[in-house]
């Protein structure tokens, strides 16, 4: 039993009572030494006494106490002991409705605790019979998955890693492209060089020349000074150029030199920088078919498509689905001050069920907006927005129909939001606004 009496003042009678009654007890009056205490022994209850000063600093103790150790040792049940007074501090009785299995005044009835103490250890040992079994993994590079397909992919990034050629990951928005890159700049030879991402999509056509390339002072009006430009700056390691089928076509054949003869010449310049950086590629767009249609340099896509990986969608790793949501919410949990215990059984159902079209990203954003507005300790389907488990399981509903209804729906969410501003809107999506545009004519969207 872990009990942390805030301000020092340990109840010594109350802590003989509970030795005597053959409780281990380790006792803290800060949270670091909670913790230490809590990732040292195997502890399933815990008292909490409020203390007597009820400043913030204190309170924000208590809860870091509460929440950190019980997210980390999440089957930890917490009892507080608390003054009359303190009743009528709103901070205090959300603290102890929020994370605390009972709660006792003075003068304490140790029988009553000492019960108590038994009902919650047993609850702990519940929870951790049922909660253990939830599925957890370390991450490869950052990277949470145990699918085949994830397997595979992992297997790739090694054997691409070990290359200086450029590659190019396709696959949908959402599947998590420059986390890959990172990935594969982290195992490569050029680690310890920079990590260079730029976002061809987010870059207005008539300044992606001078951010890529570079520029002279005076190319333009406005040019008071040379500015090194995004491909120079990644020397010694790699750029990430995602959403390159958005590339303007212009621009494409000034890339194509550089991979060919690895020299760029900024903009309003006449001579040529040497620059030796590697090239990693991103796009959920078909650029076979763009560049069979003109959109794309043909001879720029054979260049990049040295070597290529395909990121699988959510859709094609639902393996992964609840592996990467309790994830989620290991990670955030600290952040957004979350006692959430995990997912209902409904949600589960309903996360596999449902088609995911903005695939891990939309995952993240959903079970971290479910962490902060839900109510309980276990994350339900109306917390993920995803309705009613039986509604998206209804076998009628082909994968197809219900894909683009969400896609629909994502859309014409995303509009409200922006106010109908494409860009914002394109941006919240992570698509392009080439993309968003047709999506718009495919779904009769009108702004």
């Amino acid at each position: 039993m872990l009990c942390y009496w805030p301000d020092g003042s340990v109840d010594n009678k109350l802590k003989d009572e509970l030795a005597a009654a053959k409780w281990g007890v380790f006792t803290a009056d800060n949270p670091a030494m909670a913790s230490t205490l809590a990732d040292d022994h195997t502890i399933h209850v815990g008292i909490v006494s409020i203390g007597s000063d009820m400043s913030g600093e204190s309170l924000n103790d208590i809860y870091n106490v509460v929440t950190s150790a019980g997210h980390v040792f999440w089957h930890i049940v917490w009892i507080g002991l608390l003054r009359d007074r303190q009743r009528m501090n709103d901070h205090v009785c959300a603290l102890v409705a929020d994370y605390c299995y009972d709660f006792f005044t003075p003068p304490y009835d140790t029988k009553r605790i000492l019960d108590t103490l038994g009902h919650a250890d047993g609850m702990s040992r519940i929870l951790h019979r049922c909660m253990g079994q939830r599925k957890f993994t370390t991450a490869f590079q950052g990277m949470v998955g145990e699918s085949s397909r994830m397997h595979t992919l992992f297997r790739q990034i090694n054997k691409v890693a070990k290359s200086d050629a450029p590659v190019l990951l396709t696959g949908e928005s959402g599947t998590g492209k420059e986390l890959t890159a990172r990935a594969i700049h982290r195992l490569s030879r050029r680690s310890n060089g920079p990590f260079i991402a730029v976002n061809c999509a987010a870059l207005p056509a008539s300044l992606i020349q001078s951010e890529l390339f570079g520029h002279e002072k005076g190319a333009f009006t406005g040019a008071s000074q040379r500015h090194i430009g995004r491909l120079e700056s990644a020397v010694g390691g790699t750029i990430f150029l995602d959403e390159i089928s958005d590339m303007p076509l212009e621009l494409q054949v000034n890339l194509l030199r550089f991979l060919e003869e690895k020299v760029i010449e900024r903009l309003g310049g006449n001579g040529h920088t040497n620059v030796d950086a590697r090239v990693i590629c991103a796009t959920h767009d078909n650029l076979d078919l763009a560049a069979h249609r003109g959109d794309f340099r043909e001879d720029l896509y054979y260049r990049l498509n040295v070597l290529q990986l395909e990121l699988p969608s959510l859709r094609e790793r639902v393996a992964d689905i609840e592996l990467l949501a309790n994830f989620v919410v290991e990670k955030f949990a600290e952040e957004s001050g979350s006692r959430i215990k995990g997912f209902a059984k409904h949600a589960l159902q309903a996360m596999t069920a449902y088609p995911w079209p903005g695939n891990v990203r939309e995952l993240i954003n959903r079970v971290r907006r479910a962490m902060v507005m839900s109510e309980g300790r276990f994350i339900s389907p109306g917390d993920l927005g995803l309705g009613v488990a039986d509604e998206i399981l209804r076998p009628q509903a082909k994968l197809e129909v219900v894909r683009a209804e969400a896609e629909r729906r994502a859309i014409e969410t995303a509009l409200l939001h922006s106010h109908n501003n494409l860009s914002h809107a394109a941006r919240e999506l992570g698509i392009s606004r080439t993309t968003l545009y047709r999506m718009m004519d495919k779904f009769s969207i009108h702004t």
